[in-house]
């Protein structure tokens, strides 16, 4: 009889916030009017290096009229060179089916939806459509309480990060507050992130603007 040994337990668990996206659907909803850059960051930071698939926005036309367009070429601050595809839609409706097409082609790392009218059923159809193709789906959102289907839920909002060393008038690191809300694995908690000097990725943060150690444990009832 083959014995095998348990894997070793890492001695510091690893924050939900800086999980890779690892298939499934999430939903990530953006605090404030100001806060869906910080939003679309977070989900980039956890997309991981690139594989040769890339990454689908699908958003209605009023979505980027209210929102604005994201600059594709920003992906390579994530270490990806496959680009962004950026799908608009007139309606949610096809929105909807948009996202769903592309999670099942299998030919994408993860697929972006800003989408606010998606009831439990259609983010049901979503979890299944990015198992079926590998994929990660993300909801963009700017309001909370609505039922879904997505395996994590998280809140998102930009903080005043610390100032640039070397030229006080710059805007320094990227700080973000992450409120994981709801889960299927993970218990609910806060966590303040920051840009990373070396790989420009988000990690905890130490120190924010002075405002005292940056990973909160707060877990609170979903």
């Amino acid at each position: 009889m083959e014995i095998c040994s348990p894997a070793p337990v890492p001695s510091t668990p690893v924050s939900p916030a800086l999980i890779p996206l690892s298939g499934g659907l999430e939903e990530v909803c953006a605090a404030g009017p100001r806060d869906m850059a910080g939003a679309l960051a977070f989900i980039l930071s956890r997309s991981g290096p690139g594989t040769g698939r890339g990454i689908a926005l699908t958003v209605t036309r009023a979505w980027l009229a209210e929102q604005g367009r994201p600059y594709g070429p920003g992906l390579a601050w994530f270490g990806r060179r496959e680009g962004l595809v950026l799908v608009t839609t007139r309606t949610e409706a096809d929105c909807l089916w948009a996202m769903e097409q592309a999670l099942r082609s299998g030919g994408l790392d993860a697929v972006l939806g800003g989408i606010e009218g998606a009831d439990l059923t259609r983010t049901r159809r979503l979890e299944f459509a990015a198992r079926d193709g590998n994929a990660s789906g993300i909801l963009l959102r700017t309001r909370t309480g609505d039922l879904s289907a997505a395996r994590r839920r998280w809140r998102i909002s930009t903080l005043a990060g610390p100032s640039d060393p070397h030229d006080p008038r710059a805007p320094g690191r990227l700080a973000l507050r992450a409120e994981l809300t709801r889960s299927r694995t993970e218990r609910p908690g806060v966590w303040m992130l920051e840009q990373d000097d070396e790989t420009d990725r988000l990690r905890l943060a130490d120190r924010l603007a002075g405002d005292g150690p940056g990973p909160i444990s707060r877990p609170h009832a979903a």
